[in-house]
């Protein structure tokens, strides 16, 4: 279809840069870090910015160590490991410390959240979403330990910004002996309120993670954090990160390690940013009540958050349409094709409108147990088991709420130097795709 020559879109012009989903935001104090530790010639693994990032971000989270690592992704798979390591024992330098077992693990998230979990060897089980904040469902949870009860590791991720159900996760798992990997690379800035107490995430697991890659809140144009109370963890983790080297007088070696440390330079890009986490969190929240006070007359919702248990860092904004306003929409697994109807859209249709006139959108992350690789994994529901549902005699195949949000689900252009008339622009296209 071609969007630009459909009469309903008549009247809009391009915009004139592109409007990104969510782009670096850059300040200036950046250059200043990244250019003293060229200066001094602190361009490696160590140095001023490294330490410092690391106390800030301990102290903001209200940890007592946080370790810079390269990625999320590396705080993420060195989490898993050690959760591993706890549980099971050190494994031998050919096996992962996960070997022969199972993992519960956030179900609607990306896959660096789960990948680590194969790369120690063990097999993710997914646990469906609920629809409250579109996380992992604690009843989805229980079903699960009633299904395989010897599971001691739970791997969870806060989708979009939104924290999840901790508080309902921690007693299931405080219940079964397990431990939890809390994900919060996306979710950076937000608050959940636990006994009581309001904390940040990237602080409620027994092992957490959190990123600064190009899209995140804050960045370092790449990099994580390993977040941790525990004094022998973090110097676990700083040990693996750095090739688990020995305390000789040359290169001896008794575990596998990594290159995994983050970089001076990207340390300095990481602290001119801390500043401002407040900042762009104010924005991405002023572009989610914009959209939602924009599209409140079309059969739509927005990305939903509990109230009264958390405080979002509104990463990105997204959009769920009512199933009764979903026109005819599929999906292969590379291609996909919709139909217009008056009244009626698709993300297709939307994520199509808005590229045309310059904007970025994208589908809400395909669940994990949708995927190619991931398929012959189990899949636990509120009901039960998830997979092999569908039956020629009996009508229904039970709940499946991620891929649902999979289906009628969209993120938004979040950029937070996104102009609000550039947001209007965009809230326009929309409401013209349900004409």
């Amino acid at each position: 279809m071609d969007i630009k020559n459909d009469p309903r879109f008549s009247g809009i012009e391009p915009f004139e840069n592109k409007v990104w989903l969510s782009s670096p935001t850059m300040h200036g104090d950046e250059q200043k870090w990244v250019d003293e530790a060229i200066k001094t010639n602190w361009v490696s693994t160590m140095g001023a910015n490294l330490n410092e990032v690391e106390k800030e971000l301990a102290e903001y989270i209200g940890v007592k160590h946080a370790v810079g690592l390269s990625a999320g992704t590396a705080s993420l798979h060195l989490a898993t490991k050690l959760a591993g390591e706890k549980l099971y024992g050190q494994a031998r330098p050919n096996e992962g410390t996960l070997a022969g077992h199972k993992v519960f693990c956030s179900d609607m998230t990306f896959d660096a959240t789960i990948n680590p979990v194969a790369y120690e060897d063990g097999e993710a089980v997914f646990i469906d979403t609920e629809r409250d904040t579109w996380n992992m469902d604690p009843k989805a949870l229980e079903k699960a330990f009633e299904i395989y009860p010897d599971v001691k590791l739970i791997v969870l991720a806060h989708l979009y910004g939104t924290p999840g159900k901790m508080e309902e996760i921690k007693k299931i798992a405080d219940a079964h002996g397990a431990i939890i990997v809390e994900d919060a690379a996306e979710s950076l800035g937000a608050k959940y309120k636990m006994d009581g107490k309001w904390c940040e995430t990237g602080s409620l697991g027994d092992y957490n993670c959190i990123s600064f890659n190009g899209n995140k809140i804050i960045t370092g144009s790449a990099g994580g954090m390993f977040l941790t109370n525990s004094t022998e963890d973090a110097n676990k983790v700083r040990k693996w990160s750095t090739q688990s080297r020995e305390d000789a007088p040359w290169y001896q070696h008794e575990e596998i390690g990594y290159n995994y440390r983050m970089s001076n330079i990207v340390a300095g890009i990481i602290r001119g940013q801390v500043p401002y986490l407040a900042d762009h969190i104010a924005q991405k929240k002023a572009i989610y009540e914009r959209y939602k006070a924009g599209l409140a007359d079309l059969p739509v919702s927005m990305n939903p958050f509990d109230d009264d248990k958390s405080i979002p860092n509104y990463w990105l904004s997204c959009m769920l349409i009512n199933e009764d306003a979903m026109a005819p929409f599929v999906r292969g697994e590379k291609d996909q094709l919709w139909h217009t109807e008056p009244g009626k859209s698709s993300p297709g249709e939307i994520l199509a409108a808005i590229s045309a006139f310059g904007a970025e959108g994208r589908p809400i992350w395909k669940p994990m147990h949708m995927q190619p690789i991931y398929r012959t994994h189990g899949f636990i529901t509120a009901e039960g088991n998830g997979r092999g549902r569908s039956n020629a005699y009996i009508e229904g195949t039970g709940i499946d709420v991620g891929a649902d949000i999979f289906r009628r689900g969209l993120c938004l252009p979040s950029d937070n130097k996104m102009t609000p008339a550039e947001q209007d622009k965009i809230i326009d296209i929309i409401h013209r795709c349900f004409k």
